[in-house]
């Protein structure tokens, strides 16, 4: 081996890439790949193109780099299958949760919500934040993708029409979903990680339901001065909607799989996804009952997988492939040395901007592994951390799960775009909840 063989083996050892070729072009191709998924609207792209091929074409420049200088790849192999673990996990689960979604769909579930709402009387205002309080308390026990994905799917069959009431509406129940997975251990996956790894107890999530709630009802007041008057088209003759044959036994059978994907986790020793896919056995065995009991009806769970976004998974795919070969190569390891130089709290702030731009998923899992300096407050730190992770995903429509799903649901009207033109809504309550923090942990020593 050359000597230069041997200084690229020691820093791959030490995850330090940054400074060679591979490292600097990968970081271009991310930073342009990030362009063309901003700009979804612009150059009408679909986001999942650009993830893919970061993702992709990152670990391949790796792949070649480790070639060329005859390294070892058994370490590149070993950080692959790692990889491919965590987006599988994330792959599976929202798979499920998206068939679930469309099954019910089929079902009438949501055309009868919708029906019930609206047949009320109700207001563009007055369902904005209904679908928003809905969002805040289911997010905790069904994670903050889910509820998302439900929420958006109630949203868009009041009015498919409205952009006015649909993107801060939108807005809302991702904030909304966020901010209520951020004082849940399993209401989101930055928050079920800091769980499991031991970094707070399961009562010390429960104390950042003030700043969660607190943040979210800011922004909920700032957008709804955004949201028309008025009431969705209602034709008082209308058919009244109703939840058609197996439409109420699927959603139990949604609630005990998201139950046994905590389960799972939680008891089993296994990963969240693998109760997804039991539920999804579960779903495909009620199926076939139907289908040979129910008389004329018949169902096709595969029409319902065939249904699901794509798009979204590719994305997820994409994204959290390029940020993971980001990681490989160093980067995301720099700014865990900030904790020494500007303290927790200023470096906390700062990591729930970072995981609007980066995600939040591979953010938290670098702030882990690196396990940096917490200063005197350790315990409220980590639950900084945990709510900035968590609720700073909001701030950009890509920077969460949630977001993703919803730009899912709502394509072509919910984009980067109209999020960035209510973003400071969404700012303004970020400072709120970190605020709200401040004062609890810090000054009040509560929590």
């Amino acid at each position: 081996m050359t000597e230069a063989a041997a200084a690229a083996g020691t820093a791959a050892q030490h995850l330090d890439l940054t400074t060679t070729w591979v490292g600097i072009l990968s970081l271009i191709i991310f930073v342009v790949g990030y362009y063309f998924i901003a700009a979804e609207d612009k150059y009408h792209i679909n986001k999942a193109k650009p993830a893919l091929f970061a993702g992709t074409g990152i670990f391949m420049l790796i792949g070649v780099y480790f070639a060329m200088n005859g390294l070892d790849g058994h370490h590149l192999e070993k950080e692959v299958e790692a990889l491919i673990y965590e987006i599988a996990g994330i792959f599976f689960f929202l798979m499920v949760a998206m068939t679930y979604i469309e099954a019910m769909i089929d079902r009438g579930v949501f055309s009868a919500l919708r029906y019930n709402l609206v047949s009320k009387g109700y207001t563009y205002k007055r369902l904005f934040w209904v679908t928003g309080l809905l969002a805040f308390f289911i997010s905790p026990v069904a994670d903050n993708l889910t509820t998302a994905l439900i929420l958006s799917t109630v949203l868009i069959t009041i009015d498919k029409e409205n952009r006015s009431f649909l993107v801060p509406g939108a807005i809302n129940i991702v904030v909304a979903a966020n901010a209520g997975g951020a004082w849940s251990p399993f209401g989101d996956i930055t928050t079920l990680m800091v769980w499991v790894d031991g970094k707070g107890a399961f009562s010390e999530f429960l104390f950042l339901f003030p700043a969660s709630i607190l943040g979210w009802y800011v922004t909920a007041f700032l957008l709804s001065r955004f949201v028309p008057d008025g009431q969705p088209p209602f034709n008082a003759s209308e058919e009244k909607a109703v939840i058609l044959e197996g439409g109420k036994q699927i959603i139990g059978l949604f609630a005990l799989t998201i139950v046994l994907a905590v389960l799972s986790h939680q008891l089993l020793h296994l990963p969240a996804m693998w109760g997804m896919m039991f539920g999804l056995a579960l779903l495909k065995m009620y199926v076939y009952y139907i289908n040979q009991n129910a008389g004329p009806t018949q169902l096709n769970a595969f029409s319902w997988i065939a249904k699901i976004e794509n798009d979204t998974l590719l994305f997820f795919f994409g994204i959290l492939a390029a940020v993971g070969g980001l990681h490989f190569l160093g980067y995301l390891e720099y700014f865990t040395a900030l904790y020494d130089k500007f303290g927790p709290t200023a470096v906390n702030i700062g990591v729930g901007f970072l995981s609007a731009v980066v995600d939040n998923v591979p953010v938290m899992s670098a702030v882990l592994k690196s396990d940096p300096n917490m200063g005197k407050f350790v315990q409220e730190q980590w639950m900084l951390v945990t709510l900035t992770a968590g609720v700073g995903g909001s701030l950009i429509s890509f920077g969460s799960a949630a977001g993703v799903g919803v730009m899912g649901k709502l394509h072509g009207i919910y984009t980067f775009s109209a999020h960035m033109k209510y973003a400071w809504t969404v700012l303004v309550g970020y400072i709120v909840s970190v605020a709200v923090w401040y004062m609890q942990f810090i000054v009040l020593h509560i929590g």
